[in-house]
């Protein structure tokens, strides 16, 4: 059954990160607890796209949705797989694999729903759940609105999707939630569109077993905590509700 919460006063504090962004070591995490695309020509070509405050809304979507979809196939790489032995059509014996667990998607409403096309692209009987967690203007801190995930979600593995992971307050909130739910933390993969170190060294040192994969990692976090060079508001420049903002 779906949950809708009250946002409460009492929700345990999430610690903000600072802002500067040498304080923060990353390359322990890169390669085991973070996982970034390979940067070819062809993503930096995406990325610049994305990143065009002139970009075109069909170019802008087409360029998103190419990344997304390389992020979800990378982050499905990193699930299990078990030997599956087929006879392909001339009578020869193909020694294959398959999915070794099952595995659902959860999208953070309302950014992290750009992700549930590319996703149900791949696997188009898969299982998507859905958590709101917004910010606090005031105190900063995140508040649960709403979840509704699967009834076996302890089962398998989660693919988290939330594009932007910036201070990581957010991203740890909800990663606490599927902990709290019987999720075990080595079967959560978060696919993630672009952070910075402060956002990761926020989950990776709460999380060391939660794997974060990423297209970009940005240089910093500005006094306003919005990502440098950036992309904006990834959730209203995809579901085109920033007329006006660019």
């Amino acid at each position: 059954m779906p949950t809708i919460t009250q946002p409460s006063t009492d929700e345990p504090s999430i610690d903000q990160p600072s802002f500067d962004a040498s304080s923060f070591d990353i390359d322990a995490y890169l390669g085991s607890s973070v996982h970034l695309l390979p940067q070819t020509p062809r993503l930096r070509a995406l990325h610049t796209v994305m990143r065009d405050r002139g970009a075109r809304r069909d170019a802008f979507l087409h360029a998103s949705d190419l990344v997304i979809r390389m992020l979800i196939e990378a982050g499905l790489d990193l699930l299990p797989y078990e030997r599956h032995d087929v006879t392909t059509p001339v009578g020869a014996t193909y020694e294959g694999l398959r999915p070794a667990s099952p595995v659902c998607g959860v999208s953070v409403v309302r950014a992290g729903e750009s992700m549930e096309g590319e996703l149900r692209a791949v696997l188009p009987d898969v299982r998507i759940g859905k958590i709101l967690m917004q910010r606090d203007k005031e105190t900063k801190q995140p508040h649960l609105y709403y979840t509704s995930l699967p009834a076996d979600i302890t089962e398998g593995h989660v693919l988290l999707m939330e594009p932007m992971l910036a201070t990581g307050g957010t991203a740890v909130a909800t990663i606490r939630l599927l902990l709290d739910k019987g999720v075990a933390e080595e079967n959560i993969v978060f696919v993630n569109l672009i952070t910075v170190p402060e956002g990761i060294d926020a989950v990776c040192r709460r999380f060391p077993k939660v794997r974060i994969v990423t297209s970009s990692i940005e240089e910093r976090l500005n006094e306003n905590a919005y990502m440098i060079p950036g992309i904006g508001d990834f959730g209203d420049r995809y579901f085109g509700t920033d007329i006006g903002l660019r």
